[in-house]
C-alpha cells in the first residue's frame, strides 16, 4: 500500500499486453524487455509439439541471416530447451550437465558468435504449444546477477497470461475469416472446433443440424457424433491435421432428418499452430448440382482465386476448355490450375471434381 510504481516495469507490461494485438506482435516488448534487462537480445519462440520448425521466432535487431537459419535448421538443434516450466535457467547451467558431443555444432556456433550468456523460460500450455523466451548478452558484458534473474521470474506470469491471450486471438482472427467469406457465399451451415472438439463457434443452420440431435449432437459444449468412425476422423484430423492437405469428407446417415455430408478442414492458424488442433466443418446435404460461389470453394478447399473460379466453371458442365474460354484464360494455363485443384481437393478426374463440389451444396 502506497508504494511507488516502477515506470520501467510499468512501461514494460504496457507494451506486453498492448502487443498481444498489435500489427507488430511482440516486436515492441521484446525491444522493451532488453533495454529492462540490459541485454542485447529478448528472443520469443512458439512451437507446437513435434514440428522441426517454430511456428513463431522473433528477435528484434539480430542478425537477420543468424535468424533465419536458426527457423530453418538450428531450432531441430538447439539443446536449450525443455527447461522446467515457468523456472527462469540460465544456458550454461543447462548446458553443462549435457554429454560434451551433444548438439556440439550448435553449441559451437553460439560461442563464436559470443552471445553464450542466455536466461531462458519455457512456458507449457495445455493445448499442445509451448512459449520459449530467451534473454542473451554478448559474453564481453557481466553475466546476469541473482537480482535480475529474479526479476525475470517475477514477469512469468504475465509472460504466460499474455502467450494464452495471443493465441486465443490468433484461433478467434481465422475462425472469423472463414465464417465471415462463408457468410457471404452459399450459406453453408458450419462450425469451428478447437483442439478439445469444443464448439468454439457455429452459425444458426449447424446449430439448426445440431439440436436435432441425429447422427450428431452437442454434449455440453462438445460435439459429438453417433459413429464412433466419425469420431475418430474427427479426433485425427484435429491431432495430425494439415492444412495444405485435400479436406476430409464423410457422410452422416439421419433417417428422419436428411443426411448431411460433412467437410472437414483443418484451418491454418501461422502464429502458433500451423493448422494443428483447429478445424472447421462444413454441412451439407447431397443434392442436385447448384450454382457455385468460387469464394466459397477457396474456403473450403483453400485454393487460390484463380483456381477457385475455375473450379466454379467446371461445376456447369464445361469442359476445360469452355471453361477456361469462359473466364478469359488460356487452356495450358488452365490444364495447370486444375492439376492444383485436383492435388488440393483431393480428386483425379473432372466428373470427381464436380460430384465432390456438388455434394456440398454449390
Amino acid at each position: 500500500m502506497g508504494g511507488a510504481i516502477d515506470p520501467a516495469s510499468s512501461d514494460l507490461l504496457a507494451r506486453l499486453y498492448a502487443g498481444v494485438a498489435s500489427e507488430r506482435p511482440w516486436q515492441d516488448f521484446l525491444e522493451s524487455l532488453a533495454r529492462w534487462m540490459d541485454a542485447s537480445f529478448a528472443t520469443i519462440i512458439i512451437s507446437a509439439g513435434g514440428r522441426s520448425h517454430p511456428a513463431t521466432f522473433l528477435t528484434p535487431g539480430a542478425d537477420a541471416a543468424f535468424n533465419a537459419s536458426y527457423a530453418s535448421s538450428l531450432f531441430a538443434e538447439d539443446p536449450f530447451q525443455g527447461l522446467p516450466d515457468g523456472i527462469v535457467t540460465s544456458y550454461a547451467e543447462f548446458t553443462a550437465d549435457l554429454p560434451p558431443d551433444q548438439a556440439a555444432p550448435f553449441r559451437a556456433i553460439m560461442h563464436d558468435t559470443g552471445f553464450d550468456q542466455v536466461l531462458g523460460i519455457d512456458l507449457r500450455f495445455a493445448r499442445r504449444f509451448e512459449a520459449r523466451f530467451r534473454i542473451s548478452r554478448h559474453r564481453s558484458l557481466p553475466d546476469f546477477t541473482a537480482v535480475e534473474r529474479g526479476r525475470l521470474q517475477d514477469l512469468v506470469a504475465h509472460l504466460r497470461i499474455a502467450v494464452d491471450l495471443f493465441e486465443r486471438l490468433q484461433f478467434a482472427g481465422a475462425e472469423h475469416g472463414v465464417f465471415h467469406s462463408a457468410a457471404q457465399g452459399l450459406g453453408l451451415a458450419m462450425m469451428v472446433l478447437d483442439r478439445e472438439r469444443h464448439i468454439v463457434s457455429a452459425n444458426p443452420l449447424a446449430d439448426h443440424i445440431l439440436a436435432q440431435a441425429e447422427g450428431l449432437r452437442r454434449r455440453g459444449n462438445q460435439l459429438v457424433f453417433a459413429r464412433s468412425e466419425h469420431q475418430r476422423t474427427v479426433v485425427a484430423l484435429l491431432d495430425h491435421g494439415n492444412p495444405a492437405a485435400a479436406p476430409a469428407r464423410f457422410r452422416v446417415e439421419r433417417p428422419h432428418h436428411g443426411d448431411v455430408v460433412i467437410t472437414a478442414r483443418p484451418l491454418e492458424l501461422t502464429a502458433i499452430h500451423a493448422g494443428t488442433g483447429a478445424l472447421a466443418l462444413f454441412f451439407a446435404r447431397p443434392g442436385p448440382e447448384q450454382p457455385t460461389d468460387p469464394q466459397i470453394l477457396r474456403d473450403v478447399f483453400g485454393l487460390t482465386s484463380a483456381e477457385a473460379r475455375l473450379a466454379a466453371a467446371l461445376t456447369s458442365g464445361s469442359t476445360l476448355v469452355e471453361a477456361a474460354q469462359a473466364i478469359g484464360i488460356a487452356h495450358n494455363t488452365a490444364k495447370v490450375q486444375l492439376r492444383s485443384v485436383f492435388a488440393k481437393t483431393g480428386v483425379h478426374r473432372q466428373a470427381q471434381l464436380v460430384a465432390l463440389i456438388t455434394s456440398l451444396g454449390g
